[in-house]
């Protein structure tokens, strides 16, 4: 990665910045304020809108040789998005969505590129697949009841205590905890490697 491209994460997700310190990428925290607006109901359609308005909203802000990363995961059950539970009632009602099934994560990465001759932007979608065992009814609630699924997308933790519940994946893990950081590196080093070229 050239050193001398500052890179801007454009979230406050704890987790999306430890994934990216796991591969060697130490970002700036800028995270979007912008007023989400989704204007479809296609799991990947939401994530591309919602990844490019927070990378733009903070691009705006930054200045030249700057490249911000801009995210959003959604998780879907027969193509319905779930988001963030609303109480603990709701989480129950999503796990219940969940168990015995095959769902899917959605991931919509954004990288803006602040360069002398305006802007480069990327956006791609990563997919994965997540089995879960069944579970009972004392499990769901035993888990609903927790603090862990109330701020996750479908209400768990990959990497929580849910990991008991999880049969397999097929795709990215990363891209299920909430970044798919191998593909974010190589797409940015495509995209650093076009911009040398340019200049």
């Amino acid at each position: 990665m050239d050193k001398r491209i500052k890179l801007v994460l454009a979230s406050a997700s704890p987790r999306r910045k430890e994934l990216l310190s796991q591969i060697g990428i130490v970002p700036e925290i800028v995270p979007s304020t912008i007023e989400e607006v989704i204007t479809s109901s296609v799991p990947e359609e939401v994530v591309r809108e919602l990844s490019l308005q927070k990378a733009r909203d903070v691009a705006g802000r930054q200045g030249c040789k700057t490249c911000v990363i801009g995210a959003d995961t959604v998780v879907a059950a027969d193509g319905k998005i779930l988001g963030k539970p609303a109480s603990h009632e709701d989480a129950y009602r999503m796990i219940s969505m969940l168990e015995g099934r095959t769902h899917q994560v959605y991931t919509g990465v954004t990288l803006i590129y602040c360069g002398q001759n305006g802007s480069t932007v990327r956006t791609f979608v990563e997919k994965t697949d997540v089995s879960v065992y069944p579970m009972s009814e004392q499990e769901i609630k035993r888990y609903a009841d927790d603090e862990e699924p109330m701020d996750k997308a479908g209400a768990y933790g990959i990497q929580g205590k849910f990991a008991a519940f999880i049969k397999g994946i097929d795709g990215d893990y990363n891209n299920v905890v909430g970044l798919p950081v191998g593909r974010v590196y190589q797409e940015l080093k495509q995209m650093f490697e076009q911009e040398e070229n340019n200049d």
